[in-house]
């Protein structure tokens, strides 16, 4: 028996390709325009109109091919309780990189020294040190899902102590960090000398570092958000970098995006001027890879597995909590 898939948006023709060797061989695939007739168990898409979903009778799962729940997907799928949705976490990997990558820059002031050394300029060699070692520190990780358990190995590996946050299952431990339940936060935060956010954005995130939370960090912290930016008060972050307050931010993800293409070349991503601090590294949001061919070649992989579970009749991991947000 076959088992159809009309995926949205048609992959490369070589991600495509990909995709096929790894697909069971009962999978049919169709792309782009509904097939007709269109009789699609599972549709691929982070978008789908109303019309996509309701084409097939024999819907029984969406799979965004991506990490997170667009709202308008999710306004979309509450009046289809009998859809299962899925995502891809295929990027957890490159987004812990750059997780990395940013707290390393900001811990080593690598961004205004690389600045004033272009001009010939050798004094932050001389003057007092603006670096933090990480050796030994402690790194709070808020959300211990798939990016955030990469990013503990990677402390870990810098010889980290690790604390993290997760929604479910209590506090427990692990061979990577010692997880607590959210509503320890206001505990958690004075011991933390580098906090890490790979937290979705939901109801209950939004706002979730305040003014008060910021202060609750030890002087001298370091934030990292690969997150989503309204995770943090915007306000509130600005103020705690200008002041001191925190040593240093990594930024991948923003308050402002820019609403159309001609906006790309001049668009500032908040209404604070933070590209004016030195101790903030901003990356315009690409922690998961953007188009680079390896992240997508990761995306193929890990959306053969998933079709190849549903295929079976089993159940994958990855299903998104309507409710809950992600």
């Amino acid at each position: 028996m076959s088992f159809p898939v009309h995926i949205q948006h048609p992959p490369e023709p070589d991600a495509l390709t990909l995709l096929h060797s790894r697909l069971d061989s009962r999978m049919e695939i169709t792309t782009g325009e509904l097939p007709d007739p269109a009789r699609y168990q599972v549709l691929v898409a982070g978008r789908p109109t109303h019309e996509q979903i309701t084409a097939s009778p024999d819907l029984r799962a969406l799979v965004i091919p991506f990490a997170g729940l667009p709202e308008v997907t999710a306004q979309l799928m509450r009046a289809f309780p009998q859809v299962a949705i899925y995502n891809l976490h295929h990027n957890a990997r490159p987004t812990a990189e750059m997780a990395l990558a940013l707290l390393m820059a900001c811990a080593k002031s690598v961004i205004p020294v690389d600045r004033l050394f272009r001009t010939g300029d050798w004094r932050p060699r001389y003057q007092p040190v603006t670096s933090v070692q990480l050796a030994g520190k402690t790194a709070l990780i808020l959300g211990y899902g798939a990016v955030g358990q990469q990013v503990a190995a990677m402390c870990n590996g810098l010889g980290m102590r690790v604390i993290a946050t997760r929604r479910r299952g209590g506090e427990a431990r692990d061979s990577l960090a010692t997880i607590y339940p959210p509503e320890s936060l206001p505990e958690l935060l004075p011991q933390a000398d580098v906090l890490v956010i790979t937290l979705p954005l939901t109801t209950e995130t939004s706002g979730l570092i305040g003014e008060r939370e910021l202060g609750l960090l030890p002087a001298g912290a370091i934030v990292v958000n690969v997150g989503r930016a309204a995770i943090v008060d915007e306000a509130a972050l600005y103020h705690a970098l200008r002041s001191g307050h925190l040593h240093s931010a990594g930024l991948d993800v923003w308050y402002v995006y820019p609403a159309e293409e001609a906006e790309r070349a001049h668009t500032y991503p908040a209404s604070y001027p933070f590209h004016e601090l030195d101790n903030v590294v901003m990356s315009p949001h690409r922690a998961g890879g953007g188009g680079a061919d390896d992240v997508e070649t990761l995306r193929m992989m890990a959306l053969a597995g998933l079709l190849n579970t549903l295929a079976r009749g089993e159940s994958p991991p990855n299903r998104v909590d309507l409710d809950a947000g992600y």
